[in-house]
């Protein structure tokens, strides 16, 4: 388990970590970092409902709002919605979404995000050593590890204008 568990690419540099797996019977064993095919995002909603929707939107969008350099396959995709449904969680997509703890790893490229405050806690509770400057309320950043914590990956929550700060935030920690 040295990338944890979870949905996506297992050598994702974009890892995005939230406290629950879809509840489906497909993902509840898993051992490693699975990629998905394309369609089975949108099989996920269907399941699972209006809550992972706005997940897999929020990660779509962030993703088209990075810097090309930061994300190269979303030069393939002429809208987030186009880069959800043909690349998001692939193989090969640089993207993961991770049910387990980050894994750190000092002098590595992988950029970790942690999906709301509650969950970065609850993760520092369990034995996560990180040492985050808290910017405010909502977001929080451990530069020396690439590690940012941000409000959850809901539109209410994650707005485009949060989309935006997050994007300047990741710029300042992959300097």
């Amino acid at each position: 388990m040295k990338h944890g568990w979870g949905l996506g690419d297992a050598n994702a540099m974009l890892r995005v970590y939230v406290a629950k797996r879809p509840p489906m019977q497909e993902y509840s064993q898993l051992s490693g970092i699975q990629p998905l095919c394309r369609g089975e995002i949108d099989s996920i909603n269907q399941a699972c409902g209006n809550g992972w929707r706005k997940l897999f939107n929020v990660y779509a969008k962030l993703v088209q709002a990075l810097p090309e350099a930061l994300q190269p396959l979303k030069q393939a995709s002429t809208s987030w919605q186009s880069y959800r449904d043909q690349h998001l969680l692939q193989a090969g997509s640089g993207t993961a979404l991770l049910f387990s703890a980050p894994q750190l790893e000092p002098a590595s490229n992988t950029l970790h995000i942690i999906a709301g405050r509650t969950h970065a806690k609850a993760l520092l509770a369990n034995g996560l050593i990180a040492q985050l400057d808290w910017l405010d309320h909502e977001f929080a950043m451990d530069k020396q590890q690439r590690l940012l914590v941000c409000p959850y990956f809901d539109y209410r929550q994650l707005s485009n204008e949060k989309i935006e700060r997050l994007c300047g935030l990741i710029e300042r920690i992959t300097d």
